[in-house]
């Protein structure tokens, strides 16, 4: 099948995916899922809609294989809230416009839905024969994670998720450095997630009258800005050594990562930086509910994100190192911490990427780096300690800095060309690696 075919067959259904409304919450992923599989029963993909609830499937595909190593096309199907108002164009319209397609999900992530989709299915119309099952996965509830995707169909439905190899979100974007070198990142390792609440005491009293009362929130200002201020030690991971050995061609002292990345790529430094050491992130506040009544409780909620490997009981005496003992405070994790898992370099998936992009573009390298949010590669490292790579490559026609400021936002749209892009790469890693 020609790529002309194939660029305009994932654009027809990455727009019929946009049009079914899966904002989460509540979800509905059902209707995306419904469509999938009316779309993949046309080239006779097996496919079974597994649900905790009728309203949220998730949607499970394979071409079936021998007893070689299994590849997942990993996805979901649920996006977030998009308010009409902020739009150019109705956000669950779909439009096409200028190669681009338009609407909630185009970048996150209902475009690697379509992508996914459609290099399964052409695979199957062309009669592939994998040596292992290749499995395609639209997952519900991502956004959230109320326990109706991944994370649920690992620990109850095992064997329709287990896998040795998957291609997830989470990398991708291609970008160049200062001498023309095109790069493409491709994250293979996430930090951890784990939040932490601060609670401070004093005693309430009319804010007319200040001096009889004794402020929390003044007192919990001071271990805002300490937090705010503080800058861990910086150590370099496997991750970013292997970035900083393809955009630099060596590996300098932590110490100097940042600077030295710069001088090449503004928007790697800025990455290296957050992998570089945990960050905690003031992001809420919680105080008096009333103007004139000053708060006897003061609650700050800390984002915080730990490097692979690291847990809350190794940060938690830095972290009250940090806060000082002049201000008496509560300090709870707030969740179960989720993420910090990496994949190793030295596979066959890695080398397939690796072969990939050096076809796809002459010069260009992959650069391995580790996503500094949370995606759900990570409950497939837990669970059956898969290699799960986050790539879905982009031409640069939509710059790296404006995609990245689009998700989430108004106005999410992705290029044609990217679509066709990423077809072509998802049925190369087939290919190279049940092939």
């Amino acid at each position: 099948m020609s790529a002309t075919a194939l660029r305009d067959e994932v654009t027809d259904l990455l727009q019929r995916l946009i049009r079914v409304d899966t904002t989460n919450p509540p979800g509905n992923e059902t209707a995306a899922a419904e469509l999938l599989r009316d779309y993949l029963d046309a080239s006779a993909v097996a496919c079974e809609l597994i649900a905790r609830v009728p309203e949220r499937a998730n949607l499970v595909a394979r071409i079936p294989g021998g007893d070689g190593p299994s590849l997942l096309f990993l996805s979901h199907t649920d996006v977030v809230l998009a308010d009409p108002a902020e739009w150019s164009v109705p956000p669950f319209a779909g439009e096409l416009r200028d190669g681009q397609v338009w609407g909630r999900g185009a970048l996150d992530m209902k475009g690697q839905v379509a992508a996914n989709a459609v290099a399964i299915a052409s695979l199957a119309r062309d009669g592939f024969r994998p040596s292992g099952d290749l499995i395609f996965a639209a997952t519900a509830d991502a956004e959230v994670g109320d326990g109706f995707g991944l994370e649920w169909l690992c620990e109850e439905h095992p064997d329709a998720v287990r896998c040795d190899f998957a291609i997830n979100e989470g990398g991708g974007e291609r970008s160049e450095l200062e001498d023309g070198r095109p790069i493409y990142e491709a994250t293979v390792a996430e930090k951890m997630t784990a939040p932490f609440r601060l609670r401070v005491r004093g005693r309430s009293g009319h804010a007319s009258m200040p001096g009889i009362a004794d402020n929390a929130l003044v007192k919990a200002a001071r271990l805002i800005e300490r937090l705010a201020a503080f800058r861990p030690e910086p150590q370099l991971g496997p991750e970013v050594e292997g970035f900083l050995s393809v955009v630099l061609d060596e590996v300098p002292p932590a110490l100097e990562a940042v600077a030295r990345t710069r001088h090449v790529s503004g928007s790697g430094a800025d990455i290296v930086e957050a992998l570089l050491a945990p960050t905690f992130s003031p992001t809420m506040v919680s105080a008096s509910l009333k103007r004139n009544v000053i708060p006897a409780i003061c609650e700050v909620e800390v984002d915080c994100r730990l490097l692979p490997g690291q847990h809350p009981e190794h940060v938690e005496p830095l972290v009250r190192a940090v806060l000082g003992g002049d201000v008496e405070y509560e300090l709870e994790w707030v969740e179960e911490a989720r993420g910090g898992t990496r994949s190793p370099l030295d596979t066959p998936l890695w080398r397939a990427l690796e072969e990939w992009v050096a076809e796809a573009e002459p010069g260009a390298k992959a650069a391995p780096l580790a996503c500094a949010g949370f995606t759900d590669s990570h409950y497939l490292r837990a669970a059956f300690d898969t290699v799960a790579y986050g790539f879905f490559p982009a031409t640069g026609e939509l710059p790296s800095e404006v995609a990245t400021s689009l998700v989430h936002s108004a106005d999410e749209r992705i290029p044609v060309s990217d679509l066709e892009l990423a077809v072509g790469w998802l049925r190369h890693a087939a290919r190279a690696m049940l092939g």
